[in-house]
């Protein structure tokens, strides 16, 4: 199957802040270069999108205790670099379309476990909004662009 036949793979991504505004950001086990990236995961058969970021959120982090402050408008889209493809999703998609939400955590820095049953991440940080796009691979860069120019205007 050629790339352009391949669909995108729906999903959920997680804007995660503390109550200083920083964002959690956790290295990825399988890209454990200077790169990091906020929760995010796919949707499945028939789950509600909103059922789908708590889930993902503490499969990865172990975060529950959140509130939802946004679900952004409309989706997020990104293509994997073509060394990718065929590889990632059992070479099922191309990239991934998200809805994106943002919450606030409202528990303590303790709570948070990377250690989980399915381990995604090495390491975790709050880092600031304004550094968010120079965090992540450059394949996903424009997708963080767009999520920095939302939260400045959430938090501002």
């Amino acid at each position: 199957m050629r790339r352009k036949e391949l669909p995108l793979r729906t999903g959920v991504g997680i804007v995660v802040l503390n109550t200083k505004n920083k964002v959690f950001v956790g290295k990825r086990k399988d890209n454990p270069s200077d790169k990091w990236q906020m929760p995010q995961g796919g949707v499945n058969f028939n789950e509600p999108l909103i059922d789908a970021m708590k889930r993902e959120l503490a499969e990865e982090t172990s975060i529950k205790n959140i509130k939802v402050i946004k679900e952004f408008d409309h989706w997020l889209e990104y293509e994997l670099p073509e060394n990718l493809v065929g590889k990632i999703w059992k070479g099922k998609y191309r990239g991934q379309k998200q809805k994106w939400f943002v919450v606030r955590f409202l528990g303590n820095d303790n709570e948070i476990n990377i250690n989980t049953k399915y381990p995604e991440f090495i390491d975790w940080k709050w880092t600031g909004i304004k550094k968010l796009p120079d965090t992540i691979v450059l394949f996903k860069k424009h997708v963080y662009e767009e999520i920095k120019i939302k939260l400045e205007e959430i938090v501002n």
